[in-house]
């Protein structure tokens, strides 16, 4: 029995990653924050959100006892936090300002990991917060990393799909070319691992846009090279998986996909025990905690659910923690679109939003969800609302809530893939990809001759104005 315990709706763009502590439970998005509840209510705490970085945040995760929080961006920064106040430890930052797509911590907190689109890993030893190493570990983009339980190794992931295990040193280890066709998405180690006489052998989880969710098994004799089994494929997801994570147990594997869904295993025998499907977009991110049987999962619809493994929580458990969320919540429904609504849930939403007086009206008219995703000036006027400032605050509420459950306000062809912000004059780069002017310039001024959506080499610099764009966009603004 799997049950959702509440959804947060607090990011303004899609969700990148999720992390769970002891006691928090941290998010991070494309609008640049991150976000930080206590998992006693999942109420969002006073210092949150963290706002530090200057691009999309995409990766997150805690120091092992739980008072640090790191988080890495486009903007080429680790940022550490205090996990207790929100304030800054430290600002690492990547020593070519390369783009950081995915960050770890050791399990004894002694090194701090991040990958970056050139290719390279860099290692900082965290106590001191210096750079202990930068070296190149692909020719193509890291986008996943994470440390062996016992610390003295590493995992990269790639873009060109390849799995890479490396000393803390960064020597090669071994090289598990292709592991996934089309490129690795994220990797995870279980957090136990066995020890056989002078054999050490661990579980290594990873998955790639192949839609293939894969375990390995990940062994090493005294004076021998490592070596790394395939153990399980997993292919009850049908594109390509986000995400993956074990539970502190190692019992249960858990993926996200871009098929919109959430699938728990068993990490022994690779069966499938649960298919969850409540996010409207891609689940792009999933954490389990470590002391409660709880899965966060965080979506490009912006929405992080909480779940619960187990049984059945009680009503009033159920209710307290409804109610202890964050965000907006639909009326009584969480999971439901505005069309699905009953008549009983938009005069919910009506009250919630301030607008008391118009119940009677909504109710005399027999308005649902339907009716009111349908609402305009000329249907809001038969209604007989006379006063032209409460018709305009529906109006503008109704489009905002629309907007939020279609997953963005702005329409996504007019964001900056850089900045994920409105764009004001959008240019045409020659990967042919158009970007806000000042964010492409300022991305290529920091030695990154690369595309920031394909990451290969942009063959020029000569950016040329999408007029026609900034047309489009003009024309959308004036309509709002």
């Amino acid at each position: 029995m799997v049950s959702i315990l509440c959804a947060l709706r607090d990011h303004a763009d899609e969700v990148s990653c999720c992390a769970f502590s002891a006691s928090l439970l941290a998010t991070c998005s494309g609008d640049k924050t991150l976000r930080v509840y206590k998992t006693a209510d999942f109420s969002e705490l006073p210092f949150s959100p963290l706002s530090g970085h200057g691009y999309g945040v995409h990766c997150c995760c805690f120091s092992s006892c739980g008072r640090y929080l790191l988080s890495c961006s486009t903007d080429g920064s680790t940022i550490v936090w205090a996990a207790n106040t929100g304030e800054v430890a430290a600002a690492l930052l990547h020593p070519a300002r390369s783009p950081l797509r995915a960050c770890a911590i050791a399990p004894d907190s002694s090194l701090l990991l991040a990958g970056a689109c050139d290719g390279t890993v860099a290692l900082w030893d965290f106590l001191s917060k210096t750079l202990r190493r930068c070296g190149a570990v692909s020719e193509a983009s890291v986008v996943a990393c994470c440390f062996s339980p016992c610390g003295q190794m590493f995992v990269t992931g790639c873009t060109r799909g390849d799995l890479k295990l490396w000393d803390t040193d960064i020597n090669l280890l071994h090289a598990e070319k292709d592991a996934h066709d089309l490129g690795v998405t994220c990797c995870s180690f279980a957090p136990q691992f066995k020890v056989d006489g002078c054999c050490v052998e661990f579980r290594l989880a990873s998955c790639g846009q192949d839609s293939r969710l894969k375990i390995w098994i990940v062994s090493q004799r005294d004076g021998a090279a490592c070596v790394m089994t395939l153990l399980h494929t997993l292919t009850s997801q049908s594109a390509p998986v986000l995400s993956c994570a074990f539970s502190s147990d190692g019992e249960l594997l858990v993926s996200g996909s871009v098929d919109k869904s959430v699938a728990i295993y068993d990490a022994n025998l690779g069966t499938l025990l649960h298919s969850l499907k409540q996010h409207d977009r891609y689940v792009t991110a999933v954490a389990l905690s470590p002391t409660m049987p709880w899965i966060a999962t965080g979506s490009m619809d912006r929405t992080v659910n909480v779940w619960r493994i187990g049984d059945e929580v009680s009503g009033t458990a159920a209710e307290s923690r409804q109610t202890g969320c964050r965000g907006r919540k639909l009326p009584g429904h969480s999971g439901l679109l505005v069309a699905d609504w009953s008549e009983e849930d938009v005069q919910t939403w009506l009250c919630d939003e301030g607008l008391q007086e118009l119940v009677s009206i909504f109710k005399d008219n027999n308005i649902d969800g339907a009716e009111l995703s349908r609402l305009n000036k000329e249907t809001a006027a038969e209604l007989g609302i006379e006063s032209v400032g409460l018709r305009g605050r529906l109006l503008r509420k109704t489009e905002a809530l629309k907007a939020e459950q279609s997953g963005s306000g702005d329409p996504d062809e007019f964001l900056c893939p850089i900045t994920r912000e409105l764009m004001k004059d959008p240019v045409i780069a020659a990967d042919g990809y158009s970007y806000e002017r000042a964010s492409i310039e300022s991305w290529i001024r920091g030695k990154n001759k690369t595309s920031p959506m394909t990451d290969l080499l942009l063959q020029t610099t000569l950016l040329t104005p999408n007029r026609s764009l900034k047309m489009a966009i003009t024309r959308w603004k004036s309509s709002q």
